[in-house]
Parts: C-alpha cells; sequence; structure tokens
C-alpha cells in the first residue's frame, strides 16, 4: 500500500475527485442580480461586469457563473471563460469597503506547478472605499485544519510558511495520500482568506475563501480547476466544506516561518 501512494503516477485525475466532492457546498445567492461594478486597479482598470441571473457579462464576453454569499456584503463569483478556456477567473466583492480581489488561474504549456495564479487588489469603481486593501497575509501560518467536503471527503491542512502548506487525505478516495505545495494566503476581512493552493503532482489549483472567524465552525467556498485525466481537457467545479481548526503551533521568534 505505500508502495502505491508513493508512486504519483497512479493518484487520482482531477475529474476523479469530482464525483460528490461538492456535497457540502453551500447555495448560490443572486444578490448581485442586475448589479454592474466596474475594478479599478493600482495599475488601470482591471475588470468590468454585469451580473445577470446565473450570468455574468464582462470583458471577454457572458459566461455562467456562482456566487457565494461570504458574509454580509461580501460575495464571492467563479466563473470559467468560455472564450478563454485555459483561464478560470474567481471574483471577490467587498461590497461595504469598495474593494475587490480578483484570482485568475490559468493552465500553462508546462512548468511546475503547471497551473499558475495571478492575484489582483481592486478598488469599486464609484463606491466609498474603506478599510485595508485586500493583502497577502502570514495570518494562517502555524494552524492545522480539518475540512470536511462530504460525508466521504475528508482534510487536513497544515499551514507552514507563505509559501508553502501540507494536505492529507482523511478519507475519501485519496485516503492515505498526502503532500506539500504552493499556497498563497490573502486577507479580505479580519478572520476571512483567501486561500489558494497549486499542485505539483496532479496539474490543478484551487482558489478558496475561508471564514477562520469561529475556529469551532469554519467555513470556505471554493474551485478545482486543472487538466482531465488525458492530460487534454480543463476540469472545473466549486466545492464547499466545513472545518475546524484542530491546532495552531506557536514558533519562537527567531524561528518563525511568518518572519
Amino acid at each position: 500500500m505505500t508502495e502505491t501512494m508513493s508512486d504519483t503516477s497512479t493518484w487520482l485525475p482531477l475529474d476523479g475527485l469530482a464525483p460528490g466532492f461538492d456535497e457540502n457546498k453551500a447555495p448560490t445567492v443572486g444578490d448581485l442580480h442586475g448589479r454592474s461594478v466596474v475594478l479599478e486597479g493600482a495599475d488601470g482598470p482591471v475588470l468590468v461586469a454585469s451580473f445577470t441571473g446565473n450570468r455574468v457579462e464582462w470583458d471577454h464576453g457572458v459566461d455562467q457563473c456562482e456566487t457565494f454569499l461570504v458574509d454580509e456584503d461580501l460575495y464571492y463569483t467563479q466563473f470559467h471563460p468560455k472564450a478563454r478556456p485555459l483561464e478560470s477567473v474567481s471574483l471577490f466583492l467587498d461590497l461595504r469597503a469598495g474593494r475587490a480581489l480578483v484570482v485568475t488561474t490559468t493552465i500553462n504549456d508546462d512548468g511546475v506547478p503547471r497551473v499558475t495564479q495571478v492575484f489582483t487588489p481592486a478598488t469599486i469603481q464609484g463606491a466609498d472605499v474603506s478599510g485595508e486593501a485586500p493583502a497577502a497575509t502570514t495570518a494562517l501560518i502555524g494552524r492545522r485544519a480539518m475540512w470536511v467536503y462530504s460525508e466521504q471527503h475528508a482534510y487536513e491542512h497544515v499551514y507552514l510558511s507563505p509559501h508553502w502548506y501540507t494536505w492529507q487525505c482523511l478519507s475519501g478516495p485519496e485516503k492515505g495520500l498526502a503532500d506539500t505545495d504552493e499556497n498563497s494566503v490573502y486577507q479580505l476581512r479580519p478572520g476571512v482568506y483567501v486561500f489558494t493552493w497549486r499542485e505539483k503532482v496532479i496539474p490543478c489549483a484551487s482558489v478558496t475563501v475561508a471564514d477562520h472567524r469561529d475556529t469551532h465552525r469554519l467555513r470556505s467556498h471554493g474551485v478545482l480547476f486543472g487538466l482531465d485525466e488525458t492530460g487534454e481537457n480543463p476540469t472545473h467545479f466549486t466545492f464547499g466544506a466545513h472545518g475546524r481548526l484542530l491546532s495552531n503551533t506557536v514558533h519562537p521568534e527567531e524561528y518563525d516561518p511568518a518572519l
């Protein structure tokens, strides 16, 4: 069994993980229906989007989208552009603060990791902008959390440093598998983080928004995006998870990986 687990060529492809993985996904909401936003970044225009039902009209056409309520006036919209099939777009809108974060995930021709991400903070044109802009944070470093995606799928995460985290499957088709992969963490509001990872074995990446304010009742919403078993076709699916904090490691200051 150990030898099989160590042979990464036998690991489950992304499309093999999808069935049932979305059991704990939150209901989508239509709160953005009829709303248009113009996002401006530090270097100029970022994105223009108009929402109608479960569709978003934006710079590259009209696409199906899913929108989740993360917190009061804080929304996460996910879509996979038909015109740009090797990209997925994760849009976080804080209507209260007038701020946004766009995460663009791209499947590349080669490289490790094969799937990469770009993070673009922005403001909402015409909004009263307040608070701090979405920014990279080390707030999760030292935490060990368990995430349950369905009755069959459960994982634990150990947040190691600004660049790395370790995952282990506790239940499901990948049970016993574990790895350490690249991650990035951005804070949207105190205790609410965009946590993303990029895998080196399976060509995929994930974007999640995770609410850590109640350590006994963590909640996340997210997407997995990458290539299917053939290595040719993009696979894109959303999910959700309930979680809890298992432990928290506090390093001596001189050895603190966050510093």
